[in-house]
């Protein structure tokens, strides 16, 4: 992978958590709130790891202690953030992971980076639930930027269907649950629980 541009990591948590009704990157597992989770992890694998928020959410204090990328293009949801973090460093590949992945592992991580193809726009797990990309677990390539501008000027702002159409690397998944997210107070209680009944 001589010459592949460098990979930064970029944690998604910019999220208005509508569905949760209340800040899932301060949602706690065994002691440890998501966001801080997914920093150790994605750190472990790749440096520096910077946080993905909107202007709003720059000095709340679940946040505003790490390194942060604050939303620097127009409109809403994942794919600003993606594409600001290009605004910022453009010549690098982001690792982009949502905050809210409870049971993301190292060993997928490594798969995932192991698995890169930097000639593609991005390498991506293949969901377990139905076979499509998985945007919020994989890595993007400098030359996604331009496609990702030209795709929300389009009214496409669908990360899922970005990767869809675009030259990615599918891995099939390891473990079908690690991508498995948190979006309402149920899934919630149900993801502790497992959690902490390992």
């Amino acid at each position: 992978m001589s010459g592949a541009a460098r990979i930064q990591g970029l944690i998604l948590a910019g999220g208005r958590s509508s569905r949760m009704h209340r800040d899932k990157a301060a949602l706690t597992y065994r002691g440890q709130n998501q966001l801080d989770r997914a920093m150790e992890l994605a750190s472990r694998h790749v440096n520096p790891v910077f946080v993905s928020v909107r202007a709003a959410q720059a000095k709340d204090p679940t946040r505003n202690t790490r390194a942060l990328i604050v939303d620097s293009v127009a409109g809403e949801g994942p794919m600003v953030g993606i594409r600001s973090a290009f605004s910022q460093a453009p010549d690098v590949a982001w690792l982009v992971l949502a905050c809210d992945l409870p049971f993301l592992s190292d060993a997928v991580l490594e798969h995932l980076i192991r698995s890169r193809d930097p000639e593609r726009i991005a390498t991506a797990y293949r969901s377990a639930h139905d076979g499509l990309p998985e945007p919020l677990c994989a890595i993007f390539e400098p030359k996604a930027a331009a496609l990702l501008s030209t795709a929300q000027d389009q009214g496409r702002n669908c990360p899922r269907k970005f990767l869809l159409g675009s030259d990615t690397l599918l891995l099939e998944p390891q473990d079908p649950h690690a991508l498995d997210n948190v979006n309402t107070p149920e899934e919630y209680s149900a993801a502790k629980y497992a959690l902490e009944s390992r």
